[in-house]
């Protein structure tokens, strides 16, 4: 019999058999590891998606939000037709959704079959998530191997306190305190 581990992250291998060797890799690459990032889930209407862990948000007038995102992605076609977009941090349920839209993990019948999904002017956001914004679409430029996008947030649904999952060093980590 074959044993069926269900738990996201699985692992085949206990190491990387396509790591670069640790003499070769990029120390730009090695310190962006170092720092946490929030996983964020970016939607637009078509619909489209993208899981970000480069999001950065601006309190000001207007307030604003940035992220690099992959200018070659489906989200990135349907953000530049639609003009405005939807970003929703994920929380730690949320691991098998954030590696499905960053294309890690397979979504038989396309990426927003599964789940419910609550549908925004900005795009579809899950429901159930612990909040979202929604965002016009203000400029983006090429940025390093990615795209700076710059929006303006329009609103805001916080509808209670969650706990954010973060990725760090390659990996998906909770807050402990």
């Amino acid at each position: 019999m074959f044993h069926v581990n269900h738990e996201p992250g699985a692992e085949i291998h206990h190491t990387d058999p396509f790591a670069v060797p640790a003499g070769q890799r990029s120390p730009v690459r090695r310190l962006r590891g170092r720092l946490a990032a929030p996983v964020t889930l970016w939607t637009a209407p078509g619909p489209a998606g993208l899981t970000v862990s480069s999001t950065l948000v601006a309190e000001g007038e207007p307030d604003r939000l940035l992220g690099l995102v992959d200018p070659e992605s489906e989200l990135w076609a349907a953000v530049e037709e639609a003009g405005r977009f939807a970003v929703t941090p994920l929380g730690p349920p949320h691991r098998q959704l954030a590696d499905r839209f960053a294309g890690l993990f397979p979504s038989p019948g396309g990426l927003f079959a599964l789940d419910a999904w609550t549908e925004t002017p900005y795009g579809p956001v899950p429901a159930g998530a612990g909040g979202w914004a929604g965002c016009r679409l203000d400029a983006a430029r090429e940025y390093g191997w990615g795209l700076l996008v710059e929006a303006t947030v329009e609103a805001v649904d916080l509808p209670g306190e969650t706990t954010p999952l973060l990725h760090y060093r390659g990996r998906y980590r909770e807050l402990t305190d």
